[in-house]
Protein backbone atom coordinates (compact mmCIF):
# COMPACT_ATOMS: atom_id res chain seq x y z
CA UNK A 1 0.00 0.00 0.00
CA UNK A 2 1.25 3.40 -1.06
CA UNK A 3 1.81 6.15 1.96
CA UNK A 4 -1.15 7.88 -0.14
CA UNK A 5 -4.02 6.03 -1.20
CA UNK A 6 -6.25 7.27 -3.82
CA UNK A 7 -9.33 6.25 -5.03
CA UNK A 8 -11.37 6.96 -8.01
CA UNK A 9 -15.31 7.17 -8.05
CA UNK A 10 -18.28 7.43 -10.28
CA UNK A 11 -20.99 10.27 -9.14
CA UNK A 12 -24.31 9.77 -10.11
CA UNK A 13 -23.51 12.34 -13.01
CA UNK A 14 -21.17 9.89 -14.29
CA UNK A 15 -18.45 12.00 -13.40
CA UNK A 16 -14.76 10.49 -12.48
CA UNK A 17 -13.54 12.13 -9.22
CA UNK A 18 -10.25 11.04 -7.58
CA UNK A 19 -9.87 10.98 -3.50
CA UNK A 20 -7.13 10.57 -0.80
CA UNK A 21 -8.16 8.11 1.28
CA UNK A 22 -7.84 9.47 5.14
CA UNK A 23 -5.01 7.05 6.58
CA UNK A 24 -5.18 5.38 10.15
CA UNK A 25 -2.90 8.42 11.74
CA UNK A 26 -5.28 11.43 10.84
CA UNK A 27 -8.59 9.14 11.73
CA UNK A 28 -6.65 8.08 15.04
CA UNK A 29 -5.83 11.88 15.57
CA UNK A 30 -9.85 12.85 14.61
CA UNK A 31 -11.26 10.48 16.89
CA UNK A 32 -9.29 11.46 19.52
CA UNK A 33 -10.40 14.71 19.64
CA UNK A 34 -13.67 13.67 19.05
CA UNK A 35 -13.67 11.39 22.08
CA UNK A 36 -12.20 14.45 24.26
CA UNK A 37 -15.26 16.83 23.33
CA UNK A 38 -17.94 14.18 23.99
CA UNK A 39 -16.12 13.36 27.86
CA UNK A 40 -16.72 16.86 27.86
CA UNK A 41 -20.40 16.84 26.92
CA UNK A 42 -20.47 13.61 29.33
CA UNK A 43 -18.95 15.59 32.46
CA UNK A 44 -21.40 18.53 31.65
CA UNK A 45 -24.56 16.14 31.63
CA UNK A 46 -23.41 13.91 34.66
CA UNK A 47 -22.64 16.59 36.91
CA UNK A 48 -26.14 18.40 35.47
CA UNK A 49 -27.75 14.71 36.14
CA UNK A 50 -26.74 14.58 39.58
CA UNK A 51 -28.17 17.61 40.40
CA UNK A 52 -31.30 17.03 39.04
CA UNK A 53 -31.61 13.78 40.20
CA UNK A 54 -31.00 14.49 43.48
CA UNK A 55 -33.40 16.69 43.60
CA UNK A 56 -36.16 15.05 41.87
CA UNK A 57 -35.49 12.37 44.84
CA UNK A 58 -35.77 14.74 47.14
CA UNK A 59 -39.22 15.90 46.17
CA UNK A 60 -40.70 12.62 45.52
CA UNK A 61 -39.47 11.78 49.16
CA UNK A 62 -41.24 14.31 50.43
CA UNK A 63 -44.15 13.84 48.83
CA UNK A 64 -44.74 9.73 49.25
CA UNK A 65 -41.89 9.03 51.73
CA UNK A 66 -40.14 6.54 49.46
CA UNK A 67 -37.96 7.25 46.15
CA UNK A 68 -36.79 3.65 45.43
CA UNK A 69 -39.25 3.56 42.66
CA UNK A 70 -38.11 6.87 41.21
CA UNK A 71 -34.56 6.24 41.47
CA UNK A 72 -34.78 3.08 39.33
CA UNK A 73 -36.72 5.27 36.78
CA UNK A 74 -33.89 8.02 36.77
CA UNK A 75 -31.75 5.42 36.58
CA UNK A 76 -33.49 3.50 33.16
CA UNK A 77 -33.51 7.65 31.79
CA UNK A 78 -29.79 8.03 32.47
CA UNK A 79 -29.59 4.67 30.49
CA UNK A 80 -31.38 6.04 27.43
CA UNK A 81 -30.11 9.87 27.34
CA UNK A 82 -26.29 8.28 27.28
CA UNK A 83 -27.61 5.75 24.68
CA UNK A 84 -29.12 8.53 22.61
CA UNK A 85 -25.33 10.43 23.71
CA UNK A 86 -23.15 7.56 22.50
CA UNK A 87 -24.66 7.22 19.17
CA UNK A 88 -26.02 10.73 18.73
CA UNK A 89 -22.57 12.90 18.95
CA UNK A 90 -21.13 11.56 15.42
CA UNK A 91 -25.03 11.09 13.85
CA UNK A 92 -25.77 14.96 14.37
CA UNK A 93 -22.43 16.46 13.49
CA UNK A 94 -21.64 13.66 10.41
CA UNK A 95 -25.55 14.75 9.01
CA UNK A 96 -25.51 18.35 9.74
CA UNK A 97 -21.81 18.80 8.55
CA UNK A 98 -21.92 16.69 5.37
CA UNK A 99 -19.39 13.85 6.85
CA UNK A 100 -17.73 15.79 9.48
CA UNK A 101 -17.41 15.83 13.66
CA UNK A 102 -15.76 18.19 15.13
CA UNK A 103 -12.33 15.80 15.00
CA UNK A 104 -12.74 15.30 11.45
CA UNK A 105 -13.58 19.03 10.74
CA UNK A 106 -10.01 19.79 12.53
CA UNK A 107 -7.76 16.87 11.18
CA UNK A 108 -9.45 18.15 7.58
CA UNK A 109 -10.96 14.64 6.91
CA UNK A 110 -15.11 13.49 5.89
CA UNK A 111 -16.77 10.59 5.72
CA UNK A 112 -18.61 10.43 2.26
CA UNK A 113 -20.71 7.93 0.55
CA UNK A 114 -18.80 5.36 -2.25
CA UNK A 115 -20.71 7.09 -4.84
CA UNK A 116 -18.96 10.45 -3.90
CA UNK A 117 -21.87 11.89 -2.36
CA UNK A 118 -22.00 13.42 1.29
CA UNK A 119 -23.20 10.72 3.94
CA UNK A 120 -26.85 11.65 5.02
CA UNK A 121 -28.91 10.58 8.60
CA UNK A 122 -28.84 6.45 7.22
CA UNK A 123 -25.24 6.14 6.74
CA UNK A 124 -24.21 8.87 9.86
CA UNK A 125 -26.49 6.09 12.18
CA UNK A 126 -25.28 3.16 10.91
CA UNK A 127 -21.41 4.41 11.38
CA UNK A 128 -22.22 5.64 14.46
CA UNK A 129 -24.13 2.08 15.56
CA UNK A 130 -21.22 0.32 14.47
CA UNK A 131 -18.28 1.99 16.17
CA UNK A 132 -18.41 0.38 19.22
CA UNK A 133 -18.10 -2.95 17.25
CA UNK A 134 -15.12 -1.40 15.84
CA UNK A 135 -13.38 -0.14 19.05
CA UNK A 136 -13.96 -3.66 20.82
CA UNK A 137 -10.29 -5.06 20.49
CA UNK A 138 -9.48 -2.74 18.00
CA UNK A 139 -11.19 -4.44 14.86
CA UNK A 140 -11.43 -1.01 13.29
CA UNK A 141 -8.24 -0.47 13.17
CA UNK A 142 -7.28 -4.24 11.63
CA UNK A 143 -10.42 -3.67 8.73
CA UNK A 144 -8.68 -0.27 7.74
CA UNK A 145 -5.10 -1.19 7.94
CA UNK A 146 -5.79 -4.33 5.67
CA UNK A 147 -8.65 -2.95 3.65
CA UNK A 148 -7.78 -1.67 0.66
CA UNK A 149 -10.20 0.80 0.76
CA UNK A 150 -9.12 1.74 4.29
CA UNK A 151 -12.72 1.26 5.68
CA UNK A 152 -13.91 -0.22 9.20
CA UNK A 153 -16.89 -2.31 9.92
CA UNK A 154 -19.19 0.69 9.90
CA UNK A 155 -18.07 1.84 6.38
CA UNK A 156 -19.17 -1.44 4.85
CA UNK A 157 -22.41 -1.27 6.49
CA UNK A 158 -23.31 2.00 5.79
CA UNK A 159 -21.24 2.64 2.19
CA UNK A 160 -18.97 4.93 3.40
CA UNK A 161 -15.54 6.11 2.79
CA UNK A 162 -13.52 8.34 4.78
CA UNK A 163 -11.30 10.37 2.28
CA UNK A 164 -8.69 13.84 2.65
CA UNK A 165 -10.78 17.05 2.61
CA UNK A 166 -8.85 18.61 -0.31
CA UNK A 167 -9.06 22.16 -2.30
CA UNK A 168 -9.89 21.54 -5.68
CA UNK A 169 -8.39 24.71 -6.82
CA UNK A 170 -6.92 24.77 -10.46
CA UNK A 171 -6.30 26.63 -13.09
CA UNK A 172 -9.20 26.38 -15.52
CA UNK A 173 -8.57 25.09 -18.81
CA UNK A 174 -11.42 26.05 -20.63
CA UNK A 175 -13.32 28.81 -22.27
CA UNK A 176 -15.06 30.93 -19.71
CA UNK A 177 -17.72 33.59 -20.69
CA UNK A 178 -17.95 37.32 -19.44
CA UNK A 179 -21.14 36.44 -18.58
CA UNK A 180 -20.07 34.35 -15.61
CA UNK A 181 -17.51 36.49 -14.44
CA UNK A 182 -19.70 39.25 -13.84
CA UNK A 183 -22.68 36.17 -12.40
CA UNK A 184 -19.60 35.49 -9.79
CA UNK A 185 -19.33 38.58 -8.11
CA UNK A 186 -23.05 38.18 -8.18
CA UNK A 187 -23.10 34.51 -6.43
CA UNK A 188 -20.47 35.96 -3.55
CA UNK A 189 -23.33 38.06 -2.15
CA UNK A 190 -26.12 36.10 -2.94
CA UNK A 191 -25.60 32.28 -2.20
CA UNK A 192 -24.28 30.30 0.43
CA UNK A 193 -21.25 29.28 -1.25
CA UNK A 194 -20.02 27.37 1.87
CA UNK A 195 -22.09 24.74 1.33
CA UNK A 196 -20.33 23.70 -2.10
CA UNK A 197 -18.01 20.71 -0.59
CA UNK A 198 -14.73 20.13 -3.01
CA UNK A 199 -16.08 17.39 -4.68
CA UNK A 200 -19.25 19.38 -5.98
CA UNK A 201 -16.61 22.04 -7.28
CA UNK A 202 -15.04 18.66 -8.75
CA UNK A 203 -18.13 17.63 -10.77
CA UNK A 204 -18.64 21.15 -12.08
CA UNK A 205 -15.06 21.38 -13.34
CA UNK A 206 -15.43 18.16 -14.92
CA UNK A 207 -18.24 18.85 -16.60
CA UNK A 208 -17.02 22.11 -17.83
CA UNK A 209 -13.37 20.32 -18.88
CA UNK A 210 -15.63 17.64 -20.95
CA UNK A 211 -18.74 19.79 -22.40
CA UNK A 212 -17.60 20.54 -25.86
CA UNK A 213 -17.06 16.75 -26.77
CA UNK A 214 -20.87 15.57 -25.51
CA UNK A 215 -23.43 16.02 -27.74
CA UNK A 216 -25.51 19.28 -27.65
CA UNK A 217 -28.82 17.37 -26.30
CA UNK A 218 -26.58 15.11 -23.50
CA UNK A 219 -24.98 18.90 -22.58
CA UNK A 220 -28.41 20.78 -22.31
CA UNK A 221 -30.12 17.72 -20.15
CA UNK A 222 -26.13 17.04 -17.66
CA UNK A 223 -25.94 21.39 -17.55
CA UNK A 224 -29.55 21.17 -16.67
CA UNK A 225 -29.49 18.71 -13.89
CA UNK A 226 -25.94 19.71 -12.86
CA UNK A 227 -27.29 23.36 -12.47
CA UNK A 228 -30.63 22.47 -10.16
CA UNK A 229 -28.65 20.51 -7.86
CA UNK A 230 -25.64 23.00 -7.26
CA UNK A 231 -28.29 25.63 -7.29
CA UNK A 232 -30.62 23.54 -4.00
CA UNK A 233 -26.78 23.23 -2.68
CA UNK A 234 -26.11 26.98 -2.46
CA UNK A 235 -29.72 27.59 -1.29
CA UNK A 236 -29.97 29.99 -4.09
CA UNK A 237 -33.77 30.84 -4.76
CA UNK A 238 -33.54 32.16 -8.05
CA UNK A 239 -31.08 33.49 -10.91
CA UNK A 240 -31.23 36.61 -12.56
CA UNK A 241 -33.57 36.04 -16.04
CA UNK A 242 -31.93 34.65 -19.09
CA UNK A 243 -29.21 32.74 -17.92
CA UNK A 244 -27.88 29.83 -19.02
CA UNK A 245 -27.37 26.50 -17.04
CA UNK A 246 -24.13 26.52 -18.75
CA UNK A 247 -23.56 30.20 -18.01
CA UNK A 248 -24.48 29.66 -14.06
CA UNK A 249 -21.59 26.73 -13.71
CA UNK A 250 -19.19 28.66 -14.80
CA UNK A 251 -20.48 31.40 -12.41
CA UNK A 252 -20.43 28.84 -9.76
CA UNK A 253 -16.83 27.47 -10.63
CA UNK A 254 -15.34 31.08 -10.66
CA UNK A 255 -16.91 32.09 -7.53
CA UNK A 256 -15.92 29.09 -5.33
CA UNK A 257 -12.63 29.84 -6.73
CA UNK A 258 -12.66 33.14 -5.71
CA UNK A 259 -13.82 32.42 -2.50
CA UNK A 260 -11.71 30.05 -1.59
CA UNK A 261 -8.51 31.65 -2.73
CA UNK A 262 -9.51 34.80 -0.64
CA UNK A 263 -11.08 37.20 -2.98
Amino acid sequence: MGFFNRIKLQTPESVELEFTLAGIGSRAYALLIDYIVWALIWLVFLIAWGFLSIQITDIIESWVGSSSGAQLWLFSIMLLIAFALNVGYFVFFETLWQGQTPGKRYVKIRAIRDDGTPVRLQQATLRALLRPVDDLLFLGVFFIIFGKREKRLGDWVAGTLVVEEERAIVSANFPLSEEAQNLADWLQTEADLSRLLPDNFAVIREYLQRREGMTPEARYELSRRLARQIKDIIALEALPEKVSANVFLESVYLAYQQQSSGY
